[in-house]
């Protein structure tokens, strides 16, 4: 029987690496009768964390899901839950399930407070306009402090935090939580914390908690004109007003409730458990999901949170498996019953989903049918990937792709036999429709491939997943930077002419451009695809060139731009406006075009100031204070620029930009100068024009390894 979908909650577990969403996921699984036993990341028996490298490396490399029952009021819900990585070179994993979720945990750690990848994973949650509860983790660790970490939220992240708690001691300390909005103290008894127990708020906490209870009042009443007359009139709202008054403006996301814990001290999940019934939405207080008519792209379509509705679902992770491909879906609207053919409008191929899963991490309970307002996993799907739509033959929609982050870092593979050369291809290619984030391309020039990825670690995990897990034979080179070729200035009526007279018919191509610097936004205003940072636009008139050739010359533009020009690596950021031409009614082809359309962008590019990126990466030390000169040193030899020190005694906190070319091993070499005690975060930020030494100097190494590909 279908669940009424105001009883469903679609929720993630984000935040920056280490502030603890693993072992938070896992006392949900725990406390929800999910599990029997809690699983530990120290111990490398955490459900949701159960690939080997996970389990070795203490860390989360993909998202899992699993579906979980909480009761609450007396009534039954079902909590379809997401786990994601923290670590930035697994964003994508954060990504994808931003896009499918309704609400969402925030996890920070006690400590710190908010983080480089905590803003990272609250921008991408802004991006796909999910609410958020805040979630103030390891509040029993020395140094852990609710107000600051609360300040931070407000400071470094914008958001409008509402505390409706407050701990009840820090540290070892730590002994409960005072609930604001009931004016309880909350006590977490039993073995492993199982049983929440409401008592009276500690005599010398009265105090304090009237004055938080005052605050969060006065903070719920500022976004209800109801509640805001009450307090006026200096009249008490009641638990429920509260607590409606606080939902409204959590899935409007106008506030984010601001809860606290200890989650492997077993302390606060269940009370996590409850505020996610309570404040984060169902599926029908979202928005009917919005798409577009594959036959007609300029015609908008709606489709309702209504099982009963036409079908339609988006693809967010595919896992490749030796039992057939799990392809994981979000059900928007309409029935997906066991054996139905779904459309792909994307590519227009019919898919059966011969088999439907409900996941718990990476456990199948299989199902019958499924209805809007799930996240479920299905066999069968062949030729569809992540962002992919699928949807009802007779009622077609494309709902929202999603954003790819492009790749930052690369490096050289080879394969060691034959036999392995034969199975790298194919390998590859699984994983890269697993892993949108990940490129792979075969260099020519050098007979070598190149794999790419987001960071160091993330080409590792690729790497030991090629040797190990597939049994391939492969000998990597060092990580590379991934460059990137931008122009400087806009350039009009550049001609590109392809002309070839043989024996017989001939070949004619004839266009002329307009190449200019462009940027997402624009082309966001100016609804045009920006698909790998290149727009085209048609601004052909009185069909001086047939319209058959256009794709043709946009696809001889693409094609070049992707392999490079002036300095070999990928074009980004540019516009081309194709404004004229001719044609020839016998020599004229779709090849000749695609080869006027190369010969024109080579030549615009070489009037337009080209210039070579690189990528920079926002880096965030934190170092004692007595090493503090030797690391903002370090940070100026290389390339680096501080941007502020902010003062955390016993510790400083460096904000800085680095360029990636800088970074690799900086890990190693932070702990060497200062004797292991220092850590870094680092995310990709922008590509920037590197200076013309530099520039000189990569164009000389590219140009010694086309001769020795040569050779």
């Amino acid at each position: 029987m279908a669940t009424d979908l105001s009883h469903i909650r679609n929720i993630g577990i984000c935040a920056h690496i280490d502030a603890g969403k693993t072992t938070v996921s896992e006392r949900i699984l725990y406390y929800t009768g999910k599990n029997y036993k809690i699983g530990e990341v120290h111990e490398g028996t955490a459900t949701m964390d159960f690939l080997q490298d996970e389990q070795e490396r203490g860390i989360t490399i993909q998202s899992a899901a699993t579906t979980c029952p909480w009761q609450r009021h007396g009534r039954d819900y079902k909590i379809n839950l997401i786990d994601t990585p923290g670590h930035v070179d697994f964003t994508i994993e954060v990504e994808r399930s931003l896009r499918v979720l309704d609400g969402a945990v925030a996890v920070f750690d006690g400590k710190e407070g908010v983080e480089a990848q905590s803003e990272t994973v609250w921008r991408q949650a802004d991006r796909y306009k999910v609410p958020r509860i805040c979630f103030i983790n390891k509040m029993d660790k020395i140094g852990a402090s609710f107000e600051f970490s609360y300040g931070t939220i407000k400071s470094r992240l914008g958001a409008n935090g509402i505390p409706i708690q407050y701990p009840i001691g820090l540290g070892h300390e730590f002994t409960g939580i005072i609930d604001l909005l009931r004016m309880k103290a909350l006590f977490f008894e039993g073995d492993k914390g199982e049983t929440m127990v409401e008592k009276e708020i500690p005599a010398d906490y009265a105090d304090l908690a009237k004055k938080w209870r005052h605050d969060m009042i006065e903070k719920i009443s500022e976004q209800d004109d109801h509640l805001m007359g009450m307090y006026l009139e200096g009249k008490e709202p009641t638990l429920e007003e509260l607590i409606v008054a606080l939902r409204s403006a959590t899935v409007s996301r106008k506030a984010y409730p601001v809860m606290c814990g200890a989650a492997l001290r077993n302390m606060g999940v269940q009370a996590l458990l409850d505020a996610v019934i309570d404040f984060l939405p169902n599926p029908n207080e979202k928005p009917p999901v919005e798409g577009t008519d594959p036959r007609d792209k300029e015609k908008h379509l709606t489709r309702p949170h209504d099982s009963g509705a036409p079908f339609s679902a988006l693809v967010f992770k595919v896992v490749s498996d030796t039992h057939g491909d799990l392809t994981y879906m979000r059900v928007y609207s309409g029935t997906l019953t066991k054996g139905t053919r779904l459309l792909n409008p994307m590519n227009n191929k019919k898919e059966n989903c011969s088999r439907i899963f409900e996941m718990h991490a990476q456990n199948r309970i299989p199902l019958e049918e499924v209805g809007a307002g799930n996240i479920v996993a299905v066999v069968g799907i062949k030729d569809s990937y992540t962002g992919d739509t699928l949807c009802d033959q007779d009622t077609p929609i494309v709902l929202e792709r999603m954003f790819f982050p492009e790749p930052v870092i690369s490096m050289s593979i080879e394969p060691k036999t034959q036999d392995d050369k034969r199975r790298l291809t194919e390998a590859l290619a699984t994983i890269r429709r697993e892993d949108p984030s990940f490129r792979y391309t075969y260099d020519d020039e050098t007979a070598q491939t190149i794999i790419s990825g987001m960071g160091e670690l993330h080409l590792d995990i690729i790497r030991t997943k090629l040797q190990r897990d597939m049994k391939i034979g492969v000998e990597v080179g060092k990580p590379k930077v991934s460059y990137r070729e931008a122009i400087t200035r806009r350039v009009e009526d550049v001609r590109g002419l392809f002309k070839k007279q043989t024996g017989g018919r001939g070949q004619y191509g004839d266009c002329v451009i307009t190449l200019e610097p462009f940027t997402k936004a624009q082309a966001e205003a100016e609804e045009l695809d920006f698909t790998d940072s290149i727009a085209f636009e048609n601004g052909v008139v009185g069909g001086v060139i047939p319209k058959e050739f256009i794709p043709s010359i946009e696809y001889g533009v693409r094609q070049t731009a992707v392999s490079g020009v002036k300095f070999g690596y990928p074009m980004i950021n540019i516009k081309v406006t194709l404004t004229y031409g001719s044609y020839h009614d016998v020599d004229s082809s779709q090849i000749a075009f695609e080869q006027a359309g190369r010969i024109a962008l080579q030549e615009a590019v070489d009037r337009a100031g080209p210039v070579l990126l690189e990528p920079i990466m926002k880096v965030v030390i934190t170092v004692p204070n007595e090493y503090i000169g030797n690391i903002t040193g370090d940070v100026n030899s290389r390339r680096g620029m501080i941007h502020d020190t902010e003062d955390r005694d016993p510790v400083k906190i460096v904000n800085c930009e680095i360029p990636l070319s800088e970074l690799f091993g900086y890990t190693t070499s932070l702990r060497g100068m200062s004797q292991g005690r220092a850590s870094a975060t680092m995310e990709f930020l922008e590509y920037r024009q590197v200076p013309r030494a530099v520039q000189e100097q990569l164009v000389g190494e590219k140009e010694k390894e086309k001769a020795k590909g040569k050779k």
